[in-house]
């Protein structure tokens, strides 16, 4: 089973290109926050503090999320974005919903913070499905039009 590392390494940078996105000011920070019940002084302490490590790793667990997901769309077998979502979808709720429920069920964390998260994942699952279903090497695209 071949895998395209290129399409790979693209959908994993689309899917923390997303996460900072969906965490930014622009979509959820502020629910987030508010959910997080942090006070002012601890956002003012996590934000002095940088996330350099975090990103750093929120971008390697990216590409472990992207070359995983490339295994799934090559074993079934999906090769249009229909597809592609339907594998996304399917290891969203098989996995991330069901994993991530015990967070906020034993951590006593608030369901929309959740809700929050598995959103994302949601997304990003389904457009990393998506692209890495349709994506074909330049060869495999040419080899098709040969005789």
């Amino acid at each position: 089973m071949r895998i395209n590392y290129l399409a790979v390494a693209v959908a994993a940078l689309a899917y923390w290109a997303l996460g900072a996105l969906w965490y930014s000011p622009l979509l959820f920070a502020r629910p987030f926050i508010a959910l997080m019940r942090w006070t002012p002084e601890e956002l003012v302490a996590v934000q002095s503090a940088g996330a350099g490590k975090e990103i750093a790793l929120a971008l390697l667990s990216s590409l472990v999320v992207a070359y995983v997901l490339a295994h799934f769309v090559k074993y079934v077998g999906a090769e249009s974005a229909g597809m592609g979502l339907k594998v996304g979808f399917w290891l969203w709720l098989g996995f991330v919903v069901t994993t991530n429920s015990a967070t906020f069920l034993f951590e006593g964390r608030p369901f929309g913070l959740y809700l929050i998260n598995v959103g994302y994942n949601l997304v990003g699952l389904l457009g990393m499905g998506a692209m890495l279903a349709v994506w074909k090497k330049r060869e495999a695209r040419g080899l098709a039009y040969q005789s």
